[in-house]
């Protein structure tokens, strides 16, 4: 049964027009009754609705062809349409997010689109920076796992606003030298977490107790701190030792290193970390109180 250009257009729900052009680029194939009109079999009727639903599902003509031609599978095609609609949608998110938060601060627009360009944009000065500060060491993974910020596709206003101030904080140049020195001082086991661990036991509870960092008592723990962190290091517990826990307890408790965790926290959806900058400040002050 054959059916005039009408008819299969009524029946796909599309356009005379839509059949015509689907027919010139070949899609359907038809041919000419006497009277000059295009005929088309049972078969285009299929293929024309197929067409449709491809179409409005936003694949372009050159796959709907290579479908019909079997030089693809629908399946493929489907889920590699899926895919790149999910990328879209990702991106989309991100745009609406952002521009949320631009109506609230206008003045940086050009610093937040830039910063949100794209995924691959940001991996990349994600993976720079850690690549500058920690390296490829295997035994340190795991810590740089810890401190790689992924900002997920349906990112809150306040997620956004931390990954715009610490995608800021990537590409400094002295807090990246900060930080390398902090891994270096962990690659030196001088400030592992047991280190930290103690001074958090030990320094928390005088913090709380509001106890005088010039204080006898103050001398007395920090003596006992030191003499801990000797055997931990295997060194002498001396004012060369106390200088050195004071040098690494000053960089690691550099503010921006804080503020960093903070807005990592903020960015990967992590509970808010706990401030050890006083337990360092205190320490230092004690150390240098007891010298």
């Amino acid at each position: 049964m054959d059916h005039s250009i009408g008819e299969i257009a009524l029946r796909a729900g599309v356009t005379v027009k839509t059949v015509r052009y689907y027919s010139d680029l070949g899609l359907l194939d038809s041919w000419r009754a006497p009277s000059g009109h295009r005929r088309y079999d049972e078969d285009a009727v299929g293929r024309l609705e197929l067409i449709r639903r491809l179409r409005a599902l936003g694949i372009d003509v050159p796959t709907v062809r290579a479908v019909l031609t079997g030089e693809r599978a629908l399946s493929d095609v489907a889920a590699a349409h899926a895919e790149a609609l999910g990328v879209q949608i990702r991106t989309l998110q991100l745009r609406q997010a952002v521009l949320r938060v631009v109506a609230q601060r206008p003045e940086e627009i050009h610093q937040m689109s830039d910063l949100t360009e794209s995924d691959d944009d940001r991996q990349a000065l994600v993976t720079d920076f850690l690549d500058a500060v920690i390296g490829d060491d295997p035994e340190l993974r795991g810590v740089r796992q810890t401190l790689t910020p992924e900002l997920p596709d349906d990112a809150a206003d306040h997620q956004l606003c931390a990954w715009f101030e610490l995608a800021q904080m990537l590409t400094d140049t002295a807090f990246r030298a900060t930080v390398r020195q902090m891994v270096d001082d962990y690659r030196a086991d001088d400030l592992r977490p047991g280190v930290v661990a103690t001074l958090r036991q030990r320094v928390g509870p005088a913090l709380a107790a509001a106890v005088d960092p010039a204080s006898p008592e103050a001398r007395a723990l920090v003596d006992e701190i030191t003499a801990d962190y000797a055997r931990r290091v295997g060194r002498p517990a001396d004012d060369e030792l106390r200088a050195r826990l004071s040098s690494l307890l000053d960089t690691a408790g550099d503010p921006r290193w804080f503020r960093y965790l903070r807005l990592l926290a903020a960015v990967n959806g992590w509970q808010d970390p706990e401030p050890l900058q006083p337990i360092y400040d205190w320490t230092r002050t004690a150390l240098r109180h007891a010298g």
